[in-house]
């Protein structure tokens, strides 16, 4: 059994090409069902190649008005690569990229401001293979009654990501820290993926518990919907401490820990 997961490992990863940087799709594989860590761990596919998916998803310093001086930032994985140019020395880039593999995703924000400081919240989602870009979707977001996590969902009746393709999001908050100056833009951005998985993959993740479902995600990659499955665990089960301790551990394992005791908000829109 080792050898055969070992060959599909091998031969998973023998098969990523370089693609162009708007369409890349990393190669994905099953993990057995019954495997259970004692902490979860979020595997990074390899990212896109080149310049593709350069983002920001926050942590710079506050406006000064944020909860415990704490920043906008978006739950999202970053990767550090270096680019080479022409003849010149090699640039760092920071890539913003998650996998999904839903056709209308969900995305996750920590906002550290207090509703009388948020002047306007705007999320938008581009499809920028093609120029000029299309808008997927953009809609305004009604401000979260206490600083906390929010989510945003992509609504049914928006276009559907298509395999294969990366789309490029936003999400905007006007801050108001000082009554006597204008509102300040704080942003942050990155790229979601969707991707379709082997059909040991779905299987798995068809007859695996919850918490399996998000073991299953996280360790092949998938971001997006390991970190929406382990958010709906932690508001379904909010005072159960394993539920507590596999949110945290995914965090971490993108190094958000910091944000772990953070409380998920609902809002309507």
């Amino acid at each position: 059994m080792k050898n055969y997961w070992q060959k599909i490992q091998l031969t998973a990863a023998l098969s990523v090409t370089l693609l162009s940087s708007i369409v890349y799709c990393p190669a994905l594989w099953a993990l057995p069902v019954g495997l259970k860590t004692a902490s979860i761990q979020f595997t990074s596919p390899p990212p896109p190649p080149d310049r593709g998916a350069a983002g920001d998803r926050g942590g710079a310093a506050s406006r000064g008005c944020g909860s415990g001086n704490e920043s906008l930032m978006a739950l999202v994985p970053v990767y550090e690569q270096a680019v080479k140019q022409e003849q010149k020395q090699a640039i760092s880039v920071t890539k913003v990229w998650g996998l999904t593999t839903v056709t209308h995703p969900t995305f996750w924000f920590f906002v550290p401001y207090n509703k009388s400081s948020i002047a306007a919240i705007e999320f938008v989602i581009k499809d920028e293979s093609n120029k000029p870009s299309q808008t997927i979707y953009r809609t305004a977001i009604n401000s979260p009654s206490n600083p906390g996590i929010i989510s945003v969902s992509l609504p049914e009746t928006t276009t559907a990501l298509e395999v294969g393709k990366m789309y490029h999001w936003f999400f905007k908050v006007k801050v108001n820290c000082n009554n006597q100056q204008p509102a300040e833009l704080e942003y942050v951005e990155g790229w979601v993926e969707r991707v379709k998985p082997t059909s040991s993959l779905a299987e798995a993740i068809k007859q695996a518990t919850p918490q399996q479902q998000v073991v299953l995600y996280a360790e092949n990659g998938i971001w997006h919907d390991a970190l929406n499955s382990m958010a709906k665990l932690r508001l379904d089960k909010p005072k159960d401490a394993s539920v507590m301790a596999d949110w945290t551990s995914l965090l971490k394992s993108v190094g958000l820990e910091k944000l772990a005791q953070q409380p998920l908000i609902s809002i309507q829109n």
